[in-house]
């Protein structure tokens, strides 16, 4: 049975985006990297400041909103029909909805062959490569670093506190068939 998608949950900052990378040019297959990211990204700007869209406020907390929600929601079903249909996935995810988030990708990938990974990073770690990133609010990686964690069921656990993302990625390649 073939591994189809990937799914890094971690907090801001923890490394997911460099273990998909690095993930990448490890695995055999092409492997497409998608994360919450790209799906922000992908969002008008009028969402990305507002109380129906994704709120980033100043000590770092995100705040979503039903519009956010009922977006996210097609995505995540996008992102398990483009698996569906042959594609395999490397999913670079932020489960702040705990459990429920994990649960709602769970039903979507519903039949696929997922591989469940969570990505660790201390806290104060985290929080000096967001500083030295720039590109994101000050406080996220803290607040994010422990709760994305809380109740989740993984296959797999990695900790970028000390490893770098290569070791991170050739951990989990090993266990993907």
């Amino acid at each position: 049975m073939l591994t189809e998608v990937i799914v890094l949950n971690g907090g801001s900052s923890s490394g997911k985006s460099g273990i998909a990378r690095c993930l990448q040019a490890v695995l055999p297959d092409p492997w497409l990297a998608l994360g919450t990211d790209t799906l922000v990204d992908a969002m008008p700007a009028s969402m990305q400041a507002s109380e129906a869209g994704i709120e980033f406020a100043p000590d770092g907390q995100v705040i979503v909103g039903p519009e956010f929600r009922t977006l996210e929601a097609a995505w995540i079903e996008g992102v398990a029909a483009m698996a569906r249909a042959g594609a395999r996935i490397i999913v670079d995810e932020v489960f702040l909805g705990g459990v429920d988030s994990q649960k709602q990708w769970q039903r979507a990938l519903g039949e696929l062959r997922v591989l469940w990974v969570g990505v660790r990073c201390d806290s104060a770690v985290a929080a000096g490569r967001e500083v030295a990133r720039g590109d994101r609010v000050i406080g996220m990686a803290a607040s994010q670093a422990d709760v994305v964690h809380r109740g989740m069921v993984y296959d797999l656990e990695v900790d970028t506190t000390h490893a770098e993302s290569m070791e991170c990625a050739r951990t989990i390649a090993a266990h993907v068939s």
